[in-house]
């Protein structure tokens, strides 16, 4: 394919979904990311998109957000691997909020299957994802819907979150650095991620890698609040990433890594991975802060690998047909 052409696919996919990865673009158009990054380069200087931490996006600042359709397709394999990690956090009859989304409502779809769970939610895709999970309590915040990303918003939802009280908050959003920590561009949705929060004992932010280094308008849940983010393993050649991973975790942000390639091997001090939750790697981070709970010593970073090739190929053959 020539330059031409590539750059060409890359925008009108980048114009199809308003945002789509560098892991992505190199997939569809069969080339390095290091080349499609120069072609990402190349049509910013033009005008034609931004470059963003780790993919490209229509011109805009820090006030544009994509809608649902949008998102959906941004990230994919990276929202699925975040999500197999994220469920094996949440124990049998557990009390948790989960925040709108699209890797939230990824997380929602595999909690369908955790008995005796109650999920508190103001995200309708959320909710839709558990409807028919028989052994999981779904309730509803009020509020008003906000259509864009199916969220109930406002005084309504914020006021039914007085007086809860929940083990762990798991949140989405639009970008996260170590300086602010997680942030929207909404202040609707802002505003009831923070209710959220304050439900909770422990906060779990769900961020891709393109989402690292991103800093939007509003902040939802500061750096110092967030107990554990579970992300993917950025390309090798993102160092911005690597080092806002690496800020994340000098805070005492446990960091939990899901990957792309690698065999099962096991977890930390001999523990092996089970069945039923993602095979992890340890990528031990220097610096980091939070501690075991039953001793010293520095939290891990880990790496799950819970994609199949045969599954890559798809979506791959998916986007060229879109």
């Amino acid at each position: 394919m020539f330059a031409a052409e590539r750059r060409q696919l890359i925008l009108e996919m980048v114009r199809a979904n308003g945002a789509v990865s560098l892991r992505e673009l190199a997939r569809v158009v069969q080339t390095s990311e290091v080349t499609v990054r120069r072609d990402v380069r190349a049509l910013e200087a033009e005008g034609l998109l931004d470059r963003r931490h780790g993919g490209a996006v229509l011109p805009g600042g820090f006030t544009r957000e994509s809608g649902f359709p949008q998102k959906s397709h941004l990230a994919t394999a990276e929202k699925t691997a975040i999500a197999d990690l994220a469920a094996g956090l949440v124990e049998e009859g557990e009390a948790i909020v989960v925040g709108a989304g699209t890797t939230t409502q990824e997380l929602a779809r595999r909690l369908a299957r955790v008995p005796g769970l109650t999920v508190v939610t103001n995200s309708l895709l959320v909710a839709q994802a558990l409807a028919h999970a028989n052994r999981v309590e779904v309730v509803m915040t009020g509020g008003t819907l906000r259509g864009s990303n199916y969220a109930l918003v406002g005084s309504g939802a914020e006021q039914s979150l007085q007086g809860l009280r929940v083990s762990r908050a798991f949140l989405s959003g639009s970008g996260l650095t170590a300086e602010r920590g997680l942030s929207t561009s909404n202040m609707l949705s802002a505003s009831v991620d923070r209710a959220l929060v304050q439900a909770a004992a422990e906060v779990v932010v769900l961020a891709d890698h393109t989402k690292l280094g991103t800093d939007t308008m509003f902040q939802t849940v500061p750096t110092d609040v967030i107990t554990r983010l579970v992300t993917d393993e950025p390309p090798p050649q993102d160092d911005r990433a690597a080092t806002e991973l690496q800020a994340l975790a000098d805070q005492g942000v446990q960091i939990t890594v899901a990957g792309q390639g690698g065999g099962p091997v096991s977890g930390a001090g001999g523990e092996s991975p089970s069945a039923a939750r993602p095979p992890r790697r340890d990528m031990p981070l220097p610096g980091q802060r939070r501690t075991h709970p039953g001793g010293p010593g520095p939290q891990p970073l880990r790496s799950a690998v819970s994609l199949a090739e045969q599954q890559q190929q798809a979506r791959v053959a998916d986007m060229r047909r879109r």
